[in-house]
């Protein structure tokens, strides 16, 4: 396995392949073409220095030959680095513009939907109320999605906000129960919430704290096959709470675990289940967590289930 990875990174033309570049603006084959040529010129000076000693002139012109062609290898380098920096700027700023784009309709779509099966419009037959409820889910899936987008762009931007204030984890974890206990209902799955006692608040961004918990909520109840339960605790660890969940799901198969605060990363197991996500809200966990100078970390096992952890600073 390490010697197929090792040779896997050796394949440069491969790899360019991959990234949809020409090899000759791939960074890792500019920087061999630079190495191999920085000691050739190194060796070529070395050799013409000591069979030309009488001639300095002819050692000084080589050696200012191999320097402007180190020169223009350098700059072919700087080029395409400029060029992967533009193209990730202008994705993240065509990311954020749709995203931005998109929210008004589809905040729209939600109020006129609601309307619309309210019945203060007209009376509303059982198969379409039922055609209405899958519009409504539609667009709520939508809505998640925009929302987790923006919420990227800006961490890759560096612009999300975050207002640092005393939070009480205990509470904030209290309310969200309450607002997942449909769900968790729905999907025949038991959430306990085990709070050590006197636990002091931490300091945070509430509504960045109360997305991360959301997720790991969201994906504790979804990821669970038939009956189940999410464990969550909350305890004192020296100068930080510690923010435990668990649960009895699917699980993350051994090979996908590096990958688990990827962008866009959903595992192979949940991709058979058709599992519904955007597999953008652990990578967005990661970012406020660290970003709130806490730590994120996780053990699972497939076909067992997962628990994933974070610390936050306490006042």
């Amino acid at each position: 396995m390490i010697i197929r990875k090792f040779l896997k990174h050796l394949n440069i033309l491969a790899q360019s392949r991959e990234s949809g570049v020409s090899i000759w603006q791939y960074p890792q084959f500019l920087f061999l073409v630079m190495g191999i040529m920085t000691i050739v010129s190194i060796l070529t000076a070395y050799v013409i220095g000591i069979r030309y000693v009488a001639e300095p002139e002819v050692v000084v012109l080589i050696v200012l030959i191999l320097s402007a062609i180190l020169l223009v290898i350098t700059f072919t380098i700087t080029q395409s680095f400029e060029r992967l920096i533009e193209a990730n700027r202008m994705k993240s700023e065509f990311v954020s513009i749709v995203s931005h784009q998109l929210r008004s309709p589809l905040s729209n779509l939600k109020w006129a939907l609601e309307l619309l099966m309210s019945g203060r419009l007209g009376k509303i037959e059982a198969q379409q109320l039922e055609y209405f409820g899958i519009l409504k889910d539609s667009s709520a899936r939508m809505r998640e999605l925009v929302r987790d987008l923006l919420i990227v762009s800006r961490i890759e931007q560096g612009k999300l906000p975050l207002q640092t204030v005393e939070v009480s984890l205990p509470l904030l974890v209290k309310d969200l129960i309450l607002e997942f206990t449909p769900l968790a209902e729905a999907s025949n799955v038991v959430i306990k919430f085990e709070p050590d006692n006197s636990l002091p608040n931490v300091l945070a961004d509430p509504s960045k704290v109360k997305l991360v918990v959301e997720n790991f909520l969201d994906n504790a109840i979804r990821y669970i096959k038939g009956n189940g339960e999410v464990g969550i605790k909350l305890s004192r660890e020296d100068n930080f709470l510690h923010f435990q969940i668990r649960d009895n799901g699917v699980g993350i198969p051994k090979e996908d675990q590096k990958y688990i605060f990827k962008k866009f990363f959903r595992s192979s197991n949940v991709l058979k289940r058709q599992t519904q996500g955007t597999g953008l809200g652990l990578y967005i966990a990661k970012s406020i967590i660290e970003r709130s100078k806490g730590k994120i970390w996780f053990k699972s096992e497939e076909d067992k289930g997962t628990t994933l952890h974070f610390i936050l600073p306490i006042k």
